[in-house]
């Protein structure tokens, strides 16, 4: 009887010690490393989107489209915070446009009328529908300092960008 006592005890002990492993690792394992995609600024120079999320800052990389609404809409909103989450948590916002042929010629007067001080990327020939597997725009991806990304969200309401700050925050303080 003892000795299935000491069963129980060593498989009581080896469970947990498994479980313990689990959920300490399980936040490391929600991590995604940003992936390497090849865009083009505004002025038509080729860059890797992956050298701004490792740029050791909190980057916010917002997919969006000239056509879209709710994506003006949320870089509006995000703008009205961004200078002061700059100053607070060191954060940079990369705005990736989505925008075919057809509608790219729109994106430098969209930027221009809404004043966006973000940097402005345009993802020619469509890769990052792809690459990310979004299929709707807005498609927001939060990025750590060391290149992960930590949160998604696709769609906007009003209000997403107190979520998108709870998040930042979450980052700045090293609980995530």
């Amino acid at each position: 009887m003892e000795h299935q006592s000491n069963n129980m005890k060593l498989f009581s002990a080896a469970l947990l010690s498994i479980m313990a492993i689990f959920f300490l690792s399980a936040d490391t394992d929600d991590l995604t490393p940003f992936p390497s995609i090849k865009v083009k600024k505004l002025n038509g120079e080729a860059v890797d989107l992956q050298s701004y999320a490792k740029n050791g800052k909190i980057t916010i990389v917002s997919f969006w489209a000239t056509w879209c609404k709710p994506c003006v809409s949320e870089l509006n909103a995000i703008a009205d915070y961004y200078e002061e989450w700059q100053d607070e948590y060191d954060v940079e916002l990369i705005a990736v446009s989505v925008d075919d042929q057809r509608t790219a010629p729109r994106i430098k007067g969209v930027v221009n009328s809404n004043s966006w001080e973000y940097e402005i990327l345009h993802d020619v020939n469509g890769k990052s529908y792809r690459t990310f597997n979004f299929q709707n725009i807005p498609y927001t991806a939060l990025v750590n300092q060391e290149g992960n990304i930590v949160y998604k969200h696709n769609k906007y309401s009003p209000g997403d960008e107190e979520e998108l700050l709870e998040k930042i925050e979450e980052i700045a303080s090293g609980s995530k």
